[in-house]
């Protein structure tokens, strides 16, 4: 279901894989101007985990290429790429975040009077609030005309009962959203709306990460500074060290150290 009407401007090559060599605010733009034509789409944030898994071989492999290859809009989420881009001499303009763009995205689509749907965060504390309702609320107070279609934070491991599966797609079926965040981790998240695009086919979807609970408060984002220099890895590595040490030291750093040499002696 990829988009194909009139061509994103350019393009850069990156491991196998093109990325639209856009800003955060263009993306925005874009997605305003396909909602107005009654085009949907798909935006993915490929991070330096996300290209190594697309390079490996196998089926995850293969399902991990064909995310990016059903994708409207693929942008760099990872510093390393941009370094990588900018030393093969065909630079990207700079690195377009998942939890950049749920703000950037919901300010222009409240300013266009559109809706969303928050699909994620955490299930429903003690007093029955979840992420998906606090994050929505939050984005509903800073984005002003933006419309929330719906929101829910499904219990963990909801796609593997059919039952809440099928509840939780209807009801993001049923609300006909404008835009959906899908803040489930990858490749769940991506998963679901490979599922829901073809029965939502005018409405714009993104995976979002952790997106949802960095609005919801419910996890903190690194300093800027951290952000700018490539260091946001470690932020979150210092939080949950645990669930990301081996794949982030292991197997993501020797990545990212590979992707940056070979750009550098393809541009020599």
């Amino acid at each position: 279901m990829a988009f194909t009407g009139t061509v994103y401007g350019r393009k850069v090559h990156l491991a196998g894989t093109w990325f639209d060599a856009v800003t955060e605010e263009a993306v925005a733009d874009r997605v305003i101007t396909a909602l107005e034509r009654g085009d949907g789409g798909r935006i993915l944030t490929p991070n330096v985990d996300i290209m190594r898994l697309a390079s490996g071989r196998g089926a995850r492999a293969a399902e991990v290429r064909g995310f990016l290859e059903d994708a409207t809009l693929v942008v760099a989420d990872g510093m390393p790429l941009v370094w990588a881009s900018k030393l093969s001499r065909t630079p990207l303009p700079e690195r377009v975040t998942g939890s950049g763009l749920i703000w950037s995205l919901s300010a222009a689509l409240g300013r266009a009077g559109r809706s969303v749907y928050l699909l994620g965060g955490t299930p429903p504390d003690e007093t029955g609030t979840d992420g998906a309702v606090k994050a929505a609320s939050v984005l509903a107070a800073g984005c002003p005309g933006l419309r929330i279609a719906g929101q829910v934070a499904p219990p963990f491991g909801f796609d593997l009962d059919p039952d809440t599966c099928a509840q939780v797609y209807t009801d993001v079926i049923e609300a006909k959203p404008d835009f959906v965040f899908v803040g489930l981790g990858f490749p769940k998240q991506e998963r679901v709306i490979s599922d829901l695009r073809a029965e939502l086919p005018f409405t714009w979807f993104i995976g979002c990460g952790a997106a949802i609970g960095f609005v919801a408060g419910e996890l903190h984002r690194a300093p800027i500074w951290m952000q700018r220099s490539g260091l946001e890895w470690a932020h979150r590595l210092a939080q949950e060290p645990g669930r990301l040490a081996g794949r982030y030291l292991v197997h993501d750093l020797p990545y990212a150290a590979r992707l940056l040499a070979t750009s550098a002696l393809r541009r020599r």
